[in-house]
């Protein structure tokens, strides 16, 4: 067998393929190739977006007030497509190529469909940022809603169109992979390769209601049709504007289960339960965006609360499950090894060294805590009043994207580093700062958004606190002390971004380079499929059953505040 090595020393056999010292996957040339291109772009947008987020979050802290109202605009524009939708996407493709050839031993199919893919992603994303930041701010600047009748630019919904085109042609080689698999073996996918397809059916959903709603909005804009609906685009446009969420969401989960395996020695407690979690959210994840229509006069009273009660719980229920499926594999993966004993041994014994398992653990725990609790209380049809269009609903999107999808994101790009780049991290101690410093930090700025938009009532989108609203006597100004707390972690969550990017960069140019057959620390104690023989159903999962019962507790609890804070909105006199 005639062997080649690679720029970063991976040595393959003549058809390409290699055998992952950690996974024990045979991963071929093609596949890593195409995980380093949009892994490595993804994190250039997520540079892109950071440094704007430094501009919102030191506008919004307004002891240092850096931009003006106009300019504001146009930075929280850019950081929050930079942030919410290319780093995300360009992650998620690669999550899909690391969920569908990587874990099914296949080369990548269509490459140069890839390629195209990547490319005309690359052009939309530079489309998008040149309208933003050339658009007239604020009249024209094209916040992530867009909403018309608002004069956006054209340039805006087209290239936006062109990024959500490329994006789709960038997972048909995917779905091309889970075609041949399917036809060539009899095989069950794999529970990461049937995440994947998942995330791939609701992906291609959310797009084609984006290219819908900004098609729409395009036609108006260059006099192709007289007039729109703003109700109907609305509802077009959150099919994306939420169902990007969505996506993430699933890429985050498939991530969790791919990651706590590989580099925690997890198991798979229930292949059947887990895999209906994800079937369920194929069924009514999508319906989450209806929070964002509670307030429209366009859509009717039982429709409203049919999307808010009985559709909802079917995705909150798939999320519960996921919530105790997840630890619950950790927790029998390290008791089968024999690897911590009493309640909490076989966490507290874990391996919180590796910045990829920390990082993926602190994923779940911030997500499900701050991000699962506060998105199904707003998305009650009565509390969404007391969070409709304040900073509470920038909060809970922080805590689902900027805390639980990007922290999982961290753990699979450090990945990489080790297993794909075959680099060492420049620095270990770095490395394995970058969850506990950034989960910390986004964590009390994402709560103090929270409790600025729940107690005060403070809106989204504004540059500053509102002081005195017109033809009232109220004011937020007693809110101000709360953005003192929020500028100070925000821009430490930020210097933490900017370490993983000098750490990700870093160990890339500078790193010393994996011998083969090194996992560079990767494989969890005993190895990747050790354990005691003692079947799964037969362990004790107390610990995980214990942190089941703390989490609905604080779920009630927060449940319960916010109906308590929506009987003090208004007061009924005699």
């Amino acid at each position: 067998m005639s062997v080649s090595t690679s720029l970063f020393g991976n040595d393959y056999d003549a058809d390409g393929f290699r055998t992952c010292s950690v996974t024990g996957l045979d991963v071929h040339r093609s596949v890593e190739n195409y995980v380093k291109l949009f892994g490595l772009t993804a994190v250039i947008a997520l540079a892109v977006g950071g440094s704007f987020a430094f501009s919102v979050a030191m506008t919004r802290w307004e002891f240092i007030g850096l931009l003006d109202p106009s300019s504001y605009y146009t930075h929280l524009s850019i950081h929050a497509w930079n942030l919410l939708i290319f780093w995300m996407v360009f992650m998620e493709i690669a999550v899909l190529y690391v969920g569908g050839p990587m874990v099914l031993g296949r080369k990548l199919p269509l490459r140069r469909l890839a390629t195209v893919g990547w490319l005309t992603m690359i052009a939309g994303a530079i489309g998008v940022n040149a309208s933003i930041w050339l658009s007239e701010a604020p009249n024209e600047a094209p916040l992530l809603t867009a909403y018309v009748p608002l004069p956006v630019t054209p340039w805006f919904y087209g290239t936006a169109i062109v990024f959500l085109l490329g994006a789709t042609i960038a997972a048909l080689p995917f779905f091309a992979t889970i075609w041949m698999e399917t036809r060539d073996s009899r095989r069950t996918l794999p529970l990461v390769a049937f995440g994947a397809f998942v995330t791939g059916i609701i992906a291609v959903e959310a797009i084609l209601g984006g290219i819908a709603a900004f098609a729409y909005a395009l036609a108006w804009r260059v006099d192709l049709i007289a007039s729109v609906d703003p109700g109907i685009y609305r509802q077009l446009y959150w099919i994306v504007g939420h169902g990007t969420q969505q996506i993430n969401l699933l890429a985050m989960i498939t991530v969790w289960y791919f990651l706590t395996h590989v580099v925690g020695g997890a198991v798979v407690v229930s292949e059947k339960v887990s895999r209906t979690a994800f079937i369920l959210y194929l069924f009514f994840i999508n319906l989450g965006a209806a929070h964002h229509l509670l307030v429209d006069p366009g859509v009717s009273a039982g429709w409203r609360i049919w999307n808010t009660s009985y559709a909802f719980y079917g995705a909150a229920f798939a999320s519960m499950i996921h919530a105790f499926a997840i630890p619950a594999g950790i927790e029998a993966g390290r008791r089968r090894r024999g690897q911590g004993g009493g309640l909490f041994g076989w966490l507290t014994s874990a391996p919180w060294r590796n910045p990829v398992f920390a990082a993926t653990v602190f994923s779940i725990i911030l997500f499900g805590f701050l991000g699962g609790i506060t998105g199904v209380v707003m998305g009650q049809i009565q509390v969404n009043m007391t969070w409709h269009n304040t900073l509470a609903t920038v909060g809970h999107f922080h805590a689902t994207v900027a805390l639980g999808t990007t922290l999982a994101f961290f753990g699979l790009v450090l990945f990489v580093i080790k297993t794909m780049f075959r680099r060492d991290f420049v620095s270990d101690t770095l490395a394995t700062a970058i969850p506990y410093a950034y989960g910390a930090a986004m964590s009390v700025a994402t709560l103090m958004l929270m409790y600025a938009g729940i107690l005060y009532g403070v809106p989204r989108r504004t540059a500053e606190v509102v002081r005195n609203i017109p033809g009232s006597e109220f004011n937020l100004s007693a809110a101000i002390p709360i953005f003192m707390i929020f500028g100070i972690f925000a821009l430490l969550a930020i210097l933490s971004g900017v370490l993983f990017v000098i750490v990700s960069v870093g160990s890339l140019l500078f790193g010393r380079q994996l011998p083969a057959g090194d996992d560079g620390g990767m494989l969890p104690e005993g190895g990747l499929h050790a354990d005691g023989g003692e079947p799964v159903h037969a362990v004790e999962l107390r610990g995980t059953f214990t942190l089941c019962l703390i989490f609905l507790g604080v779920f009630a609890a927060v449940y319960v505040l916010n109906w308590y804070l929506l009987t003090q909105l208004w007061a009924i006199g005699a």
